[in-house]
């Protein structure tokens, strides 16, 4: 395996890494705000719930398939529209996120992270989709 191939496996594993954390904290987020008082802010429990939901499809996506699915790319710019769009209700119309979301803010919540992530990990799989198909490894 060459140094290329190893860095490019090493920043998968991050990624990966990444969006598992973020699946199990906003799943968890989640839970506890539609548990606890759904009726307190609905519109944003359920986009955190939707956050998750997104977070747990692309950690498993890169798992399973790694960066060259098609379903990487499609739900990577899923979520950086999802991130948007709440970001914006959220700064434009403050009365539908009585509570804070994941994605609220634009992720400020986690320091911006939700915003990054799913640009990094789309320019990722973009530079990985140019870079054309995987050479089969040497048998050793």
């Amino acid at each position: 395996m060459t140094a290329t191939a190893q860095r490019t496996r090493g920043f998968e594993a991050v990624l990966i890494i990444v969006y598992g954390i973020f699946a199990l904290s906003a799943t968890a987020r989640s839970l506890v705000q539609i548990l606890r008082d759904f009726t307190a802010a609905p519109v944003a429990y359920v986009f955190s719930l939707l956050a998750a939901l997104t977070y747990i499809a692309v950690t498993v996506v890169l798992v399973r398939r790694g960066r060259r699915s098609p379903w990487a790319l499609a739900l990577c710019a899923i979520e950086l529209l999802g991130v948007l769009a709440v970001g914006l209700l959220s700064v434009f119309d403050a009365a539908l996120f009585a509570d804070d979301s994941v994605w609220s803010g634009f992720g400020q919540g986690y320091g911006y992270v939700p915003l990054l992530l799913p640009i990094v990990a789309l320019v990722y799989i973009l530079v990985g989709r140019r870079q054309g198909p995987r050479a089969p490894e040497q048998p050793r």
